[in-house]
């Protein structure tokens, strides 16, 4: 039997180096939810040896990690990192994005879950 709830989602969004996201656990049934996390950085007019990166934790392990030069100078840059996560019944998810920066500067990280319903 199929059901008629809506898809749960899930969003923080800061203007920090560092976003958390819980997802608290469901007793009945298995989830999987798309994970999103992007970060959005301003890159100054004269400094070329400007970077960004960003870290992503899933209940405390490092699913991902990159770091780049910051391109666009006197504009924005960013990374964008997108998995899937299917968890059983019962356990809470918690997933955490770390931005880290020279140069640059952070202006929004964002963490969104999406439940993806069959």
């Amino acid at each position: 039997m199929a059901s008629s709830a809506q898809p749960e989602l899930w969003r923080t969004e800061v203007g920090d180096a560092v976003a958390v996201l819980h997802i608290p656990g469901a007793l009945q049934r298995a989830r999987t939810f798309d994970i999103d996390v992007s970060l959005m950085v301003r890159v100054p007019e004269n400094n070329a040896e400007a970077w960004h990166a960003l870290t992503l934790d899933i209940d405390g392990k490092q699913q991902w990690s990159r770091r780049i030069a910051s391109s666009c100078p006197g504009q924005t840059d960013g990374l964008d990192y997108h998995c899937r996560v299917a968890l059983e019944a019962g356990p809470a998810l918690r997933i955490r994005a770390v931005a880290g920066t020279r140069g640059a500067v952070v202006q929004r990280l964002q963490i969104e879950a999406r439940e993806d319903k069959p």
